[in-house]
């Protein structure tokens, strides 16, 4: 009875979440809240630990991604006033050509997310999105799409990463070669992404404006606006001031990577400067860093009246996305301890089916349950692991199968659902899920088919 308690608490529980957010008033970060203490506590869970799970699913979330979105959100502004921002799509348009800012902005996500988190690396790089848009009139939808799809698919699938990572230790896979094999996965993930994501942004067209507001222009779409000149009397900064507040945090995150890594594989003693470096690293500091940089060098000839103004507008625009993320932190924290993932992927386990397909269900199931990605990927390694291998499948084909799964439908129980769609201004549930939603779930089943082709011929 304690099983099914929990099964149908989460059950009603989702359709609560959803009719609050979709049919009433009611705010969705109260709406996650509410849906948090619903479930828990209508699956037996006692209130103290529910309690507890909310709070400590609401801090934990925003202990790791809370400070980096307001940094973030800060130096955005800083590239707005400064015109940083027009600079950087300008390099970005003379790089890749007109046309195809969204090609540079999922190739940019592609690579970043390889050793930054995909949450961090978004808010970082979101800011250049939102100038390309200004500047080129492309739709940013489209653009950000681009931005998130690049940088969730590296960060599910290479190495590393702390998922993939774990979940290869856990198959006995060699990192060396899911790197590879991960990139290769990768690939055709990212040109369907890619394609979604242009159709999405001609059906939803919007822009940012000159001022950095969203509107959204009748009878227009990416097809039909390609024509633009650029205002050459602006004063803009020089390219390499206005990629340095982005560029050192990403070489400090990598440093701070390579170091963690290292210690695990080569038993490195991360002492002294090692230390130091692994400090400056860590995306928290890392950030802050390329923020002081921003300011120091982007903001000369600025009153310092209107740089404090500006910050300010940042820290106040980051105050929703930072409370509705640690509601969906919350909200996952409470389905990861009433055990309800774990209960139903041993379920599954317990079942004769394909083995590769194993540890696919059982991630995609433990995501679309709790919301964490590594979690999943790690929580499928573990239960699947033991039959997977003893069955003969390659080490690194399962891995990535866990891997992909973790992609699976990305909606309100996921941080990153929530820092893409209120940096994009989407506020509608229905535009929020065909969105970034629809990304993730193209990702994850061409991801799976490409997994399954490429297993018949080198597994």
């Amino acid at each position: 009875m304690g099983d099914s308690r929990i099964i149908i608490a989460l059950i009603i529980g989702l359709i609560l979440l959803i009719g609050l957010i979709m049919k009433t008033k009611i705010h969705t970060f109260l709406a996650l809240i509410i849906t948090a203490l619903f479930i828990g506590i209508a699956g037996g869970m006692p209130y103290d630990e529910v309690l507890a799970s909310v709070t400590g699913g609401f801090g934990g979330t925003l202990g790791s991604i809370g400070i980096i979105i307001g940094f973030g959100v800060m130096m955005g502004q800083i590239f707005e006033i400064s015109n940083a921002a027009k600079r950087m799509a300008r390099s970005f348009i003379k790089m890749f050509g007109k046309g195809r800012e969204d090609i540079a902005m999922a190739i940019t996500g592609f690579l970043v997310s390889i050793p930054i988190f995909c949450d961090s690396g978004f808010v970082v790089l979101f800011p250049i999105a939102k100038a390309l848009s200004a500047t080129t009139r492309k739709s940013v939808i489209t653009l950000g799409l681009a931005l998130a799809g690049g940088l969730v698919i590296t960060h599910t699938v290479v190495p590393p990463t702390p998922g993939p990572v774990g979940a290869a230790g856990i198959f006995e896979a060699n990192v060396g070669s899911l790197i590879l094999w991960g990139i290769i996965v990768a690939i055709p993930m990212v040109i369907a992404m890619l394609a979604y994501a242009r159709w999405y942004g001609n059906k939803l067209y919007q822009i940012a404006d000159e001022e950095g507001n969203w509107i959204r222009p009748a009878n227009q779409s990416n097809d039909q606006i390609k024509e633009y000149i650029f205002d050459d009397s602006e004063a803009m900064p020089s390219t390499a001031k206005a990629f340095m507040p982005i560029l050192v945090p990403i070489f400090l995150i990598l440093i701070n990577t390579i170091i963690g890594a290292m210690s695990k594989t080569r038993g490195l003693e991360i002492t002294g400067l090692y230390a130091a470096l692994s400090f400056l690293g860590t995306p928290i500091v890392a950030v802050g860093i390329g923020l002081i940089i921003a300011i120091l060098t982007l903001t000369r000839g600025i009153p310092r009246e209107d740089v404090i103004k500006e910050l300010e507008v940042g820290i106040q625009s980051a105050g929703i996305i930072i409370l509705v993320t640690g509601g969906g932190g919350a909200l996952g924290r409470v389905l990861t301890d009433s055990g309800v993932g774990t209960q139903i992927a041993e379920s599954i386990a317990s079942r004769n089916i394909n083995p590769l397909l194993l540890p696919f269900i059982i991630s995609t199931l433990i995501r679309f349950i709790q919301g964490s990605g590594t979690v999943a990927m790690l929580t499928s390694a573990s239960i699947s692991a033991p039959i997977v291998l003893s069955l003969g499948v390659d080490p690194v084909f399962a891995t990535l199968s866990a891997c992909v799964g973790s992609l699976f439908f990305s909606y309100f129980n996921d941080s990153m659902f929530w820092v893409v769609n209120r940096s994009l201004g989407l506020r509608e549930a229905k535009e929020q899920l065909r969105g970034y939603s629809v990304i993730t779930t193209i990702a994850w089943a061409v991801g799976f088919i490409t997994i399954v082709i490429l297993n018949m011929f080198f597994g």
